[in-house]
């Protein structure tokens, strides 16, 4: 296969700017690499998990080494990483809507834009689906109407196959803003069955009803048909706190971006009592990681919590009134 001159140089530059492979497994070496994986060009911190991902591509490019006998052994299973401090993991509960915030949210959506642009309308459901159903976004692009139970009456159904991650054109292999993958952390073509309540039915059928589908058969585009840009939903959802809450809370973290959604979603679920596996399953998660991230109070909760604490110790609100 021939090279181009660009590809040429790129090469020759990169053979005499690195040390040889070889030379990792001197623990010095290993730990200078790690280090480097930990920070960005202007040496700032990087995230934990962007640090993951940087880690998992080098560390199989060494067992590639390894495995062609230029490596005895991967020198990144030898090097632990010096954590300044443990990355956060549970989820603020701060960002967590409580039910009737979560509907005011929804109805206000409604008044965002033009009634006949519709660029609120055509994103109640979107919103709907990961509140409702404890979507990701990306799952949310990527369902289409035949992946829908919708009954008239009663609970239906949606099997979540796809998603589809804003990634940037010259990021994907089609050539679109949207990448179309499988479901995160999951084995391609596994599906994950949830359950959704009659409001959420209502909801999508009436999108249905009023907007179509695209021709590949997805319930949410813009009106070009296009899958949804995720600054145009943000930009929906901001206009939408602003409607639906208070000044403090507009200002607030609460429910500040569209995933918060699907936050009080898996919140609701474990405080109305639903089964942890129950909830993992239908949120794509493990027992493990979602007793990890989620929240169980919900906010506006906190004075119901305190009554039964008081009721516990048989004491009455007014005595503990100060």
């Amino acid at each position: 296969m021939e090279r181009s001159d660009e590809v040429v140089a790129a090469a020759s530059w990169i053979a005499r700017a690195s040390l040889p492979v070889a030379e990792l497994t001197e623990a010095g070496h290993a730990q200078a690499l790690v280090e480097a994986l930990e920070r960005k060009l202007d040496g700032k911190p990087a995230a934990y998990q962007t640090y993951r991902r940087r880690r998992a591509v080098v560390f199989n490019l060494l067992e590639f080494a390894r495995e062609t006998g230029t490596l005895s052994a991967n020198p990144l299973g030898q090097v632990r990483r010096k954590r300044g401090h443990k990355p956060v993991q549970e989820v603020d509960r701060r960002v967590v809507v409580n039910p009737r915030q979560a509907r005011e949210l929804l109805t206000s959506v409604t008044y965002v834009g033009g009634y006949r642009r519709a660029s609120g309308r055509r994103l109640r459901a979107f919103y709907g689906c990961m509140y409702y159903a404890a979507m990701r976004p990306g799952e949310v692009l990527g369902l289409r109407l035949s992946d829908c139970e919708l009954p008239l009456n009663g609970w239906g159904r949606v099997t979540v196959e796809e998603t589809r991650p804003t990634a940037g054109k010259a990021w994907t292999d089609s050539g679109e803003a949207h990448d179309r993958r499988g479901l995160k952390q999951r084995s391609p073509g596994e599906v994950r069955l949830v359950p959704i309540p009659p409001p959420l039915v209502r909801m999508l059928r009436d999108h249905v009803k009023e907007f179509g589908t695209a021709e590949d058969g997805r319930l949410f585009s813009s009106e070009r048909g296009n899958v949804v840009a995720a600054s145009s939903y943000y930009r929906v959802w901001r206009q939408a706190r602003e409607l639906a809450l208070r000044p403090g809370q507009v200002s607030s973290v609460l429910a500040a971006r569209p995933y918060d959604l699907r936050h009080a979603c898996v919140s609701q679920w474990l405080s109305s009592g639903v089964p942890a596996a129950e909830v993992a399953a239908r949120a794509g998660h493990s027992v493990e990681v979602l007793l990890k991230i989620y929240a169980k109070c919900v906010d506006g909760q906190e004075t119901e919590m305190n009554q039964r604490i008081m009721a516990g110790l048989g004491e009455e609100p007014d005595e503990l009134t100060t």
